[in-house]
């Protein structure tokens, strides 16, 4: 009986909607275009042939600057997941990682107004596989990782914050990288009680 009232809450949660202007939209994907652009360079050098992460955070950010949300946003994201796995198939796995923070930011673009944990991946995945790629890049030393994702603690403004603390918590799961998610994730929500970041 316990279980299915649980389950009855859940399915009510999964049907909350959140409020979510255009204006916040281009926020969030300005900042995870910030978090992204940095480790650009790791795939560039790896792969030095294929433009579609640099392409997909071009039309990012023109979204972010004010333009409208087209197809070519979306196409250029899945396009720059595609790049990941060529990498992958290259064995550049910091590559992999880049690439993938490239095609988040594109997604962030496309945030969902839903009650879902995993929306905020749409926030901060774009931050978690940029430190990963830094971290890999660096033989898989840690620590880089840990200072990228205080790096983009600070990078957040008030109003990503905001939007973040709308939705629940991050998930458990996938591997190092959700680690990350999971530790910007408890960073933003803590931060937004110090006073110089609170939202008026």
């Amino acid at each position: 009986m316990f279980n299915d009232t649980v389950d009855s809450m859940n399915a009510a949660d999964d049907n909350l909607t959140i409020e979510l202007s255009m204006a916040e939209l281009r926020e969030v994907t300005g900042y995870a275009v910030a978090c992204a652009e940095p480790v650009l360079a790791i795939f560039e050098r790896d792969c030095p042939d294929d433009p579609r992460p640099r392409a997909v955070l071009d039309e990012a950010r023109r979204f972010a600057a004010g333009g409208k949300r087209t197809k070519a946003l979306r196409v250029t994201a899945l396009d720059a997941h595609r790049a990941a796995r060529a990498a992958g198939e290259t064995h550049h796995e910091a590559a992999v990682d880049a690439a993938r923070a490239a095609g988040h930011a594109g997604g962030a673009a496309y945030l969902h107004p839903l009650a879902k944990a995993t929306q905020g991946g749409h926030i901060l995945m774009s931050a978690a596989h940029a430190a990963r790629a830094l971290e890999l890049d660096a033989g898989d030393d840690r620590s880089v990782g840990d200072e990228y994702i205080e790096k983009a603690t600070s990078l957040a403004s008030p109003l990503v914050v905001s939007v973040l603390r709308r939705y629940p918590p991050a998930p458990s799961g996938r591997g190092r990288v959700g680690e990350l998610w999971r530790k910007l994730d408890a960073s933003l929500r803590e931060n937004l009680g110090h006073p110089k970041d609170r939202v008026c």
